[in-house]
C-alpha cells in the first residue's frame, strides 16, 4: 500500500506537468480554433533556451524570465502571425499539417543547430526526501506539483475572474458577438496564444530536471498532453488538469504493476477509450462549430 500512494503522488505530479501542456491545446482551440501539435516542441525550445542563456551566465530565474519574454514573441506572437492567421481561413486541416511540420522542422533544428545530445538541467527544489506515513517524498514531486496546480488554477481564476479573462471566453464562445460588444478580438485572440507560450514555459522548467533537455522531448510530452486535453474534454480547460492527472497516475500505476514497456501506451489506450464511449471527453461538452 506504501508503494501504491508513493506512485500515486509522484503520477499526480507528473500528470500536472501534462495538464499544463494540454491547457494550451485547450486554450488554442476555444479561442482560435488552432490545434498546435508543435505543442510539445514548444515545451522543448524554452528549455534550450534557458540553458543556452545560463551558459552566458544567467541564473535560473534571471534566464526563465528572458525567455517567457523570447516565448511570447517567438511561440506566441510569430506563431499566431506568421501560421495560425494565414492558415486558419482555409480551414483546420491546413493548421494541423503545418504545425505537425513546424514540430518536425525545430526537433531537426534543435538538433543540428545545438546538439544532439542529453543535457541536464538545474532543478529548482534540491533533491531533498520527505518520509510520510512510509511514503518516501522528493521536494522535487512537492515543488512540481504546488506550481504546476497553482499556474492551472491561476490560469482558471484568470479566466473566471478577470475583465480580460472573461473578454477571452467571450471570445471563444462567439466571435461575432464578442466583436458587437466592442472586445478587440486579435488582441484577446493574441493574450490566448501569449498565455499558451508561457504555460510552456513554465513546463519546461518543471520538466527538463527530471527528463534532461534533448530535441525529442517534446515529442512524447506533446502526445501525452494532446491525449489528456481529449480524455478531459477538449474544450473544457479545467478538463485538462484532469485529464493529466489520469494520464500521469495511469501510466506510473501500469509500470509498476503490468510492466514498464506498456507505460507509453497507456496514454494512448485511455485516450481511445474515451473517444469511444464519451467523445467530447470527461468533462466536455458537445458543440457546433462553424465550418
Amino acid at each position: 500500500m506504501t508503494d501504491f500512494f508513493q506512485l500515486l503522488f509522484s503520477g499526480v505530479a507528473t500528470g500536472s506537468i501534462y495538464a499544463l501542456a494540454a491547457l494550451g491545446f485547450t486554450l488554442l482551440w476555444q479561442a482560435s480554433g488552432t490545434i498546435n501539435f508543435a505543442q510539445g516542441e514548444f515545451v522543448m525550445l524554452p528549455a534550450f533556451t534557458m540553458l543556452a542563456f545560463s551558459a552566458f551566465g544567467f541564473p535560473l530565474p534571471i534566464a526563465f524570465i528572458v525567455t517567457c519574454v523570447v516565448g511570447v514573441v517567438v511561440l506566441g506572437w510569430g506563431f499566431k502571425r506568421g501560421i495560425a492567421d494565414p492558415l486558419l481561413r482555409h480551414g483546420l486541416m491546413p493548421i494541423v499539417v503545418a504545425t505537425i511540420g513546424l514540430s518536425i522542422a525545430m526537433r531537426n533544428g534543435v538538433r543540428a543547430g545545438y546538439s544532439a545530445e542529453a543535457h541536464p538541467f538545474p532543478g529548482l527544489f534540491g533533491e531533498a526526501l520527505f518520509n510520510i506515513a512510509g511514503v518516501t517524498i522528493t521536494a522535487a514531486d512537492v515543488g512540481t506539483l504546488v506550481v504546476a496546480l497553482a499556474l492551472v488554477l491561476g490560469t482558471q481564476a484568470f479566466l473566471g475572474k478577470t475583465v480580460t479573462g472573461r473578454a477571452m471566453q467571450a471570445v471563444a464562445q462567439n466571435t461575432e458577438s464578442a466583436t458587437v460588444l466592442g472586445i478587440n478580438v486579435p488582441r484577446m485572440v493574441f493574450y490566448t496564444f501569449a498565455v499558451n507560450a508561457l504555460l510552456a514555459c513554465a513546463a519546461a522548467l518543471l520538466v527538463t530536471p527530471t527528463y534532461l533537455a534533448k530535441f525529442d522531448m517534446g515529442e512524447g510530452l506533446g502526445n501525452k498532453a494532446f491525449f489528456a486535453a481529449i480524455i478531459g474534454g477538449f474544450n473544457n480547460s479545467r478538463g485538462a488538469l484532469l485529464g493529466g492527472v489520469i494520464v500521469g497516475v495511469a501510466e506510473n500505476l501500469a509500470a509498476a504493476y503490468v510492466s514498464p514497456a506498456y507505460k507509453d501506451a497507456v496514454a494512448l489506450v485511455l485516450f481511445m477509450a474515451v473517444i469511444l464511449f464519451k467523445p467530447e471527453g470527461l468533462m466536455g461538452k458537445k458543440e457546433m462549430r462553424k465550418v
